[in-house]
């Protein structure tokens, strides 16, 4: 389950029926985020009480779905969210209940050489 720094993680905006399955989720990445399902790219799916979410990844041999239930609490709203893809570390955060809307993060470094 780990990925490298260029993977991403999509968040679909719009509440999904938690009884689809890797089947009817992977149908879903085309016409929801406009990517491949194939890419290597994490998509998040929340359940209508944002209380699940059901995580779709290819992994070089197959899919992949991980699946979360909070006993307590429901995770941010995805609006904010939804419009761009979230680093790893970012999913990482929101998966804790972390309101990803009122952070800011460090701007991206392209070196090209080492000084």
């Amino acid at each position: 389950m780990l990925n490298g720094a260029g993977m991403r993680a999509y968040v679909c905006a719009e509440a999904v029926d938690m009884r689809k399955s890797i089947d009817g989720l992977s149908a879903m990445v085309e016409p929801v985020f406009a990517a491949d399902p194939f890419s290597g790219h994490w998509f998040v799916f929340l359940s209508k009480s944002r209380a699940k979410v059901k995580i779709l990844y290819w992994d070089r041999h197959g899919f992949a779905l991980w699946y979360k239930r909070l006993e307590r609490g429901r995770y941010p709203s995805a609006e904010a969210i939804s419009k761009s893809g979230l680093s790893m570390g970012e999913l990482n955060a929101y998966l804790e209940g972390i309101d990803l809307s009122n952070t800011h993060r460090l701007a991206a470094v392209h070196a090209t050489r080492i000084s």
